[in-house]
């Protein structure tokens, strides 16, 4: 659903890679607490794989998906994808 960001329920979904990885759930907490700070519609979504993840968002209309992986650990950095175009890009976590 092609929703303009404006109408969107969502702005940002965070996720961890895998949510049995305690450090991938933590640093997306992390990630979920500054997201939540600059914008009030952020949700959380740990449940299913991830491409399920992806495809829940894009039912629901949220433009981002925020993904927190084991290069996020070692670079500071998440990937980002677009709902629209599915493209992912790597933006570091203080750019977000």
């Amino acid at each position: 659903m092609k929703l303009p960001e404006n109408l969107a329920p969502y702005r940002f979904c965070v996720s961890p890679l895998l949510k049995n990885k305690p450090e991938l759930v933590s640093k997306a907490q992390e990630v979920y607490a500054i997201l939540r700070e600059k914008y009030s519609n952020v949700t959380w979504d740990d449940s299913g794989n991830i491409g399920k993840r992806y495809r829940k968002q894009d039912e629901i209309g949220t433009p981002k998906c925020v993904v927190v992986d084991f290069d996020t650990l070692d670079d500071d950095s998440v990937t980002v994808r677009d709902r629209d175009t599915t493209e992912q890009v790597r933006v570091k976590i203080s750019e977000l």
